[in-house]
């Protein structure tokens, strides 16, 4: 029978990689609204809110999920893993209990005015709605994050009788890693609905929805991901460098170095051997990893054999997993980099807008829909397991947090997660493309929206 550790660690990891599916949505997708809601004030054309009409129902269907989802993951903090709340529940509660105030209420006030006030409130009170609501997410993430990077870089504590105790919350709060996490996480979230929303708009234009909403959708969605991508590569290298400093051991299981040395190659594809302590069947660029991790070519990188204790404990991940999530999550970025790139070249060079876009280009957008929840997947599985056997980096490992639970109970459990996690993202994205395809058919796409003064109106049109 599988170990309970390993069982509660899969459960654990089950959960939340179904639980940030939804927030990596809700959290790029209020702004997006807002965005879709200022062009229609300014400049009264159908089209931009027939846009904000289609994916404010995304947006509250995400939100729904990503609330249920949350909540069952966080029972797991008492059922599964006890010891973390104990050894470090002096930080890691208040945390959390920022967000509840200062995101999650916001977001629930104002959430039914943002869905349900277009007629019933002054246009100014639901823009400000929709502003709120995407704040309300924004700080949501803010606090996950700092929790998440404390755990990684954790600072501004001390222990006392094992439990830490706060000395600065403002080292905690803006810890070393705080604000590299906290970018790439947010610029994640906008590539990713960028992707989802050009995806599920070139789904509605292949089946015939060639509406206004449809083209400026798939517009903006397509020239934000191409000037996003580049700014997300700058600040991943930024993240790189700070968990180079701080988090050595991933570093060289993300690379899959063993030995210390300079001259280091990247390693573009290996087999790593954890018992043997070497890679078969490498492929390397000379140099470049050197390059990329000191920006000198033959640039000093610590291997993996450093973080081995002299009675054999290893302090480092497992390399495999970490190796190649980092690879995926690396081979996807470069696929959304090129692919975002050439259909915004398209659509500029033949200045045909989204006609400029022949018919493989639209297939490979459909395809590319999720996309970005396959990289921050596999980006945060890099960053997780990469901190292995740390739950807190250097205070408390994940062994000393799990609860003393039998293995056949945490099995069944994740039995049950998983098959309800089926279930309900394969419902997910079955009413996205429902939606998509019943709106492309005429039904609710917004024509019956009233045109809108070029100023700013006193009130949103009836539906």
């Amino acid at each position: 029978m599988m170990e309970t550790l390993l069982l509660s660690r899969i459960q654990f990891a089950a959960n939340i990689s179904f639980h940030i599916l939804f927030p990596t949505i809700t959290i790029a997708l209020g702004w997006v609204l807002l965005f879709f809601k200022i062009r229609y004030n300014q400049t009264g054309q159908d089209r931009w809110m027939e846009a904000y009409r289609f994916w404010v129902k995304i947006f509250a269907l995400s939100f729904a999920m990503g609330v249920v989802s949350g909540i069952t993951m966080s029972f797991q903090f008492g059922t599964n893993w006890p010891g973390f709340m104990e050894k470090v529940g002096n930080i890691a509660g208040p945390l959390l209990a920022y967000e509840i105030m200062t995101a999650f209420f916001l977001e629930a006030v104002f959430l039914g005015i943002m869905l349900f006030g277009f007629r019933r409130v002054p246009n100014w009170v639901h823009t400000g709605a929709t502003f709120l609501v995407a704040f309300g997410t924004l700080m949501s993430t803010f606090w996950i994050i700092v929790l998440n990077s404390w755990m990684h870089t954790p600072q501004g504590f001390e222990m006392r009788d094992g439990v830490a105790h706060a000395t600065d919350w403002f080292a905690i709060i803006f810890n070393p890693s705080m604000p590299y996490r906290f970018t790439h996480m947010v610029l994640a979230s906008f590539l990713t609905v960028s992707f989802l929303i050009a995806g599920v708009s070139a789904f509605r234009w292949l089946i015939g929805g060639r509406t206004e909403g449809v083209r400026v959708a798939l517009k903006t969605a397509v020239f934000g991901a191409a000037l996003l991508m580049p700014v997300q590569i700058f600040v991943g290298d930024m993240h790189g460098l700070n968990t180079k400093e701080f988090q050595p051991a991933k570093v060289a299981a993300m690379e899959g170095h063993w030995e210390t040395g300079g001259n280091v190659p990247l390693i573009l594809f290996a087999l790593p051997d954890q018992e043997a302590r070497e890679n078969h069947f490498e492929i390397g660029i000379p140099n470049l990893a050197s390059f990329i991790l000191t920006h000198e070519w033959d640039g000093v990188v610590q291997g993996l054999n450093d973080f081995v204790a002299e009675d054999g404990t290893i302090l480092h991940p497992r390399v495999a997993p970490v190796f190649w999530s980092f690879r995926v999550m690396i081979g996807t970025g470069v696929a959304m980099l090129l692919l975002s790139w050439a259909a915004s070249f398209m659509m500029l060079r033949r200045k045909r807008g989204v006609e400029g876009l022949p018919k493989p280009v639209l297939y490979a957008l459909v395809g590319m829909s999720f996309s970005g929840w396959l990289a921050t997947l596999a980006g945060w599985y890099t960053t997780e397991i990469g901190r292995q056997p740390w739950l807190v980096q250097g205070v408390m490992t994940t062994a000393e947090a799990v609860a003393d639970v039998p293995a056949p109970m945490v099995l069944s459990t994740l039995i049950a997660y998983l098959v309800v996690y089926a279930l309900l993202l394969s419902a997910y994205i079955y009413v996205i493309f429902y939606l998509a395809r019943k709106m492309s058919r005429g039904e609710d796409i917004g024509t019956r929206i009233a045109p809108a003064p070029a100023a700013a109106p006193n009130a949103i049109p009836a539906e």
